[in-house]
């Protein structure tokens, strides 16, 4: 009997694992990871230098401890280069492992940074616990840091720097922090809390170059001003790894386009967690990520189960002001209606009818979001 393959050892291809094991102690399970399999949460990487975590603290399991309290085969240090849906194999480089059911857990990548100039190559991204290693040892007896992006990683990077005791500058292209997620004032209001602990915001900039000099890393930013830095860290979004798939056939889009039982346009061969587009939503957080491992177990363990979503709101990592977004689905008719006090911000999207559809949540405001979350499923 061929094993379920699952690829990819993040918190998607674990969580899935231990889903199926709730529900199934023996059908053959093969977990294939390109890294060394530990196990850590990946949102851990962008809060843990305040609390003085290196490392190898943020990882709760080997990849032998994984293997063997689970019941399951993993392969770390074993890169998948290829997929023969017809064949129903996974190609690695020590060899071609055949499957039952494929579930691609893959992630995401960061974005290419576009800056140019000689210290293009020392940009780092923290995109797992290899790279926050990386990280840390970059910044050890270092003062200044530049944070390239202020979205959702960006900002929780920057909180969590500046409480560190770092110089911290952020260059980011919109004209507050998480633009896509908050209304101008509950954005601003983030900003105004993480500048009062000393973060510097470079906002509507992006960066063109940075050069190396004795002294550290010189940015020069779109209107030509100079930002000086002892490392550039680069927080500008993520991409779905679509790569693997594409070159097996399977439809993809902004991710690898799948239905709400999680199933691709190859039999057999499923995706979910950061890299899916399921039924045309890309969501890489980690409640979505969660409702899809039950489901998916659920599914292949010999229980058809479509993902269904409740009211899911996104909480940002910025102690410095806290943030509880749940966005209006896109395309959603209606407005902000926005309350400010002295502690928080309360913004809630309704239509025309009064109905609520999304909110943001800063500050104190922040503990309403589950009796809102509520209101919204029902």
């Amino acid at each position: 009997m061929h094993p379920i393959v699952i690829v990819g050892s993040g918190l998607a291809g674990y969580t899935l694992l231990k889903e199926i094991r709730k529900r199934d102690t023996a059908t053959p399970v093969t977990l294939v990871t390109a890294d060394d399999g530990a196990f850590y949460s990946k949102p851990n990487l962008s809060n843990a230098l305040a609390t003085g975590r290196m490392a190898a603290a943020l990882a709760s399991a080997s990849a032998g401890k994984m293997a063997a309290d689970q019941n399951a085969t993993v392969l770390a240090r074993t890169r998948v280069t290829a997929i023969d849906t017809q064949r129903q194999c996974v190609r690695t480089e020590s060899g071609a492992i055949e499957y039952s059911q494929l579930v691609l857990a893959l992630g995401a990548d960061p974005f290419a940074h576009g800056l140019a100039g000689s210290g293009a190559a020392d940009v780092l991204t923290v995109n797992d616990l290899a790279d926050y290693a990386a990280f840390r040892n970059a910044i050890e007896g270092k003062k200044r840091i530049t944070v390239l992006g202020g979205g959702l990683i960006g900002c929780e990077f920057a909180n969590d720097l500046v409480h560190a005791g770092f110089a911290v500058d952020v260059v980011h292209l919109g004209a507050w922090p998480l633009e896509r997620l908050l209304p101008v004032e509950a954005g601003q209001r983030l900003a105004d809390s993480l500048a009062a602990l000393g973060v510097n915001w470079h906002f509507g900039r992006s960066g063109k170059s940075v050069e190396r000099t004795a002294a550290g890393d010189r940015i020069t930013l779109d209107n030509g001003e100079i930002v000086d830095a002892d490392v550039v860290l680069s927080a500008i979004g993520l991409k779905p790894r679509t790569q693997l798939a594409l070159a097996a056939g399977i439809v993809a889009g902004r991710g690898i386009q799948t239905n709400g039982l999680l199933e691709t346009s190859a039999p057999h061969v499923y995706a979910m967690g950061d890299c899916a587009e399921v039924e045309g939503l890309n969501l890489p957080y980690v409640q979505p990520l969660m409702v899809q491992a039950r489901a998916l177990a659920a599914t292949l363990t010999g229980t058809p189960t479509p993902v269904v979503y409740p009211a899911m709101s996104v909480m940002v990592k910025t102690p410095a002001h806290p943030v509880a977004v749940l966005p209006p689905k896109i395309g959603a008719a209606g407005g902000w209606r926005v309350d400010c006090s002295d502690t928080g911000i309360c913004a809630l999207h309704t239509d025309d009818a009064g109905r609520l559809q999304g909110f943001a949540l800063t500050g104190s405001e922040t503990g309403r979001r589950n009796a809102l979350a509520k209101e919204i499923a029902a």
